[in-house]
Parts: C-alpha cells; structure tokens; sequence
C-alpha cells in the first residue's frame, strides 16, 4: 500500500506566518544568476576602462565562483541553527553593499574585492533550496526546485542581452546600479512575505559544522554531488570562456554577445518545465541520468561539428542549449537527492553540496580562460565541457547501483 504524501503548507502570499511563495523563491534565485552574468557582454569595455587585460577582469567569474562556494559552507549551517528568514535578510544586505563597492571602485583591485564580496548573494540560491526541502518531500521537492529554477532559467536568458544592451548606450556601471535596485525590490518582498520554514535547532553553529562528516561519510550525497558538479561544470566552463569565443573568436559586439550568450538558458529553462513535470513520476535518479546525458550528446555534437569545419557564432552558442538542457534536468533533481540524504541537515547538504558545485566550476571557469587563445579557438572549451559532461554520467551511474545495492540488502 502507498503511503499517503504528507499534506501540502499553507502559503499566503505577504504573509510571515506562513511559508514564501514559489514566486518570492524564484527572485530570491533569479538574483544569483542575473549577478553572475549580466554584466559579462561588458568585460573587454571594463579591461579598458580599468587599464588591465581582459584575462584579469575574467578573474571576476571564477573568483566570484570561489568566494560563492566558500560561502555556501557557511550559509547551510548558520541557518539550520539560526533559519531561514534572518540569514536572508543579511545576505541581501551584505550583497547590496558589495554592489556600491563595485560601483564606486577606483581600481582593479578594489573592483574585484567588491565583485567577490557579491557572492555572499549565494545566501538566496543556497536557501532557496533548503526551504522547499523543509516542506516537501525528496520528489516532490524535486518537482518544486524544477518549477523554482525554471523561473529562474528566465534571468540568464535576458540577462546578458539586457548587460550588452546597456554596454551600448550608457557606462558599465549602470548594470550594477540595476542590480542593486532589484535587490532592494527583493529584500522588502522578502521581509514581507519569507516565514520562517527550519525547525528550531537546540544544536549550536558549532556542533552545526560538526555534522559534516555525516554527509561526507555518505556515498550518496557524494554521488548526487558529483553529478551535479560535473554536469553544472560544463556550463560553468561556459561562463568562463565564452565571452571570449564570442568577443574574440567570432568577433561579436557586446549586444549579440549579450543575445547569443543567453543560449543554454533557453534549454535549461526547458530541463526545468520538464523536471517539473516528471521528477515525481520516474524519480530524481532516472532525470539525473537524462540530464548527464544531454550534456554530453550536446557536448560531443559541439566537437563533432567544430572538427567538420563548420564551427560558427550560430553554431557554438546553438549547441549550448542542449547543455542547458541537462543542466535543467540534472540540478534540481540531483539536488533534491543530495537534501533528502540526511534531511535533518537539509540547509547543510544545501551549502555543501552547492560548495563542490561552485567550487568545480571556478576552476574550470579558470582553466577554460588560461587555455582559449585566438589560436586555438573555441577547441580547449568544448573538450572541459565533454570531460566533464561525462564524469557526470559516471556519477550518477554510481548512485543508481549504490541503491540497487541497498535495495538488495533491506
């Protein structure tokens, strides 16, 4: 006999009695993305302005990626002992300011300290996360992050087109100013309508970060982890380098650049609506699979029509819709499994486990940026975002026969 599914919260909307809406969570994830990206179409204006290379103002992707993974650490502990609600709220705050520092840089230097102070915003995608696993189910939970970054695929989609648009007609630094108007538009929602959803914790922020090694014991979070890793890594790869394909391999300006640019997000996007839809029925493990897999079909399909001779602009940047695609499959269902390990340490295995994602994909954001010259063209990205696509699926293969064999043994 089924079990009944427990019964859904009560949510109403500018109500902090009850849980955040769908809708709040969606903008509280939004900011991450249009953070990490919208101002990219802008880096080679912003080397100028600042006298530098553009290979140092890059270093604003996977520093920013670094720093966010470093936070993430913190994040999932201090609010499973603090909640939800008050780690939010300063998390805006601390990211609001970083963004006037960005703003009012003199230097290089001081720019990229404000840049990688943005990354405390990794507060919303981190918490975003845990409250849907504070009210769901592993499946249901799933289906939820689906539908949750699915509004979120929204943002990338437009971001970059919106930064190109505005490199255009007005100075880099209005893109910043924008994000720190939406940002003060989400706090004040935020106040108003995120309740509190973690349940109290008598555990201090000590003992907090002292469960670690209960989630690093578990082969399963490590597996849905990996997954997540390697199969976001190609994207974040992306990020890294194909500003440069675009501005200086096909020679885009800022506004196409901004258009081309928002590819992947159309097909994660579409991996979201999909997840949404069909996570509950055939379970998280079989849309990780899928999504690992369209990861490396796009990937491989990239290479095979780079070395047929006909790599262009249209080509490149059309491809990644399908990495997309597994992104939007393999995240939120590979996430839903890592919270549901141990769900008495959801905030945790949320920062956790978003750590090694980001974490990963800083690096790989560097080495795509140190490898990509105009001599070797688009190659030296599209073979890390293969590599890594297929570590993905090896790592999703693992967890599937880790709960065969746990099926076995119960």
């Amino acid at each position: 006999m089924n079990k009944a599914s427990p019964p859904m919260p009560k949510v109403r909307f500018m109500d902090r009695g009850t849980p955040p809406t769908v809708f709040t969570l969606i903008l509280l994830a939004g900011l991450g993305a249009l953070a990490m990206n919208i101002f990219l179409p802008s880096l080679p204006q912003m080397a100028e302005y600042f006298g530098t290379s553009y290979a140092t103002m890059q270093l604003t992707v996977p520093l920013y990626l670094l720093c966010s993974a470093v936070m993430q650490l913190f994040v999932g502990p201090i609010s499973d002992n603090l909640g939800r609600r008050p780690v939010m709220i300063a998390g805006l705050l601390l990211f609001m300011l970083a963004t006037l520092g960005c703003i009012l840089a003199p230097n290089t230097t001081m720019f990229l300290v404000f840049r990688i102070a943005q990354a405390v915003i990794a507060t919303a995608m981190v918490l975003s996360r845990a409250v849907l696993r504070d009210l769901y189910t592993q499946d249901q939970a799933a289906s939820k992050i689906g539908y949750v970054t699915m509004g979120m695929a929204l943002v990338p989609m437009v971001a970059p087109a919106v930064g190109g648009a505005i490199e255009q007609v007005a100075d880099w630094r209005v893109t910043f100013w924008l994000m720190f108007v939406i940002a003060t538009g989400i706090l004040a929602l935020v106040i108003w309508d995120m309740g509190e959803t973690a349940k109290p914790s008598s555990i201090s922020i000590l003992k907090q970060f002292q469960e670690y090694p209960e989630l690093l014991r578990a082969p399963r979070f490590w597996g849905y982890a990996l997954a997540a890793a390697f199969s976001s890594g190609a994207f974040f790869a992306y990020l890294g380098g194909a500003p440069f394909v675009g501005s200086i391999v096909f020679g885009l300006d800022p506004f196409w650049l901004g258009i081309y640019f928002g590819a992947p997000a159309i097909g994660y996007f579409c991996g979201n609506w999909i997840t949404g839809l069909f996570s509950t029925r055939f379970g998280v493990n079989a849309m990780v699979l899928a999504g690992c897999i369209a990861t490396t079909v796009g990937s491989a399909l990239t290479l095979l029509v780079f070395l047929s001779g006909h790599g262009t602009a249209l080509t490149f940047f059309g491809m990644m819709t399908l990495i997309g695609l597994g992104n939007g499959l393999c995240i939120p269902n590979a996430t839903a499994g890592m919270l549901s390990v141990r769900p008495h340490l959801a905030g945790t295995a949320s920062g956790l486990g978003g750590a090694i994602m980001i974490g990963g994909g800083s690096a790989l954001a560097v080495l795509a940026g140190q490898l990509l010259t105009p001599a070797s063209g688009a190659y030296p990205l599209i073979l890390i975002m293969l590599v890594t696509s297929l570590f993905g699926v090896f790592s999703i293969l693992f967890v599937i026969k880790r709960a065969q064999t746990l099926a076995l043994r119960s």
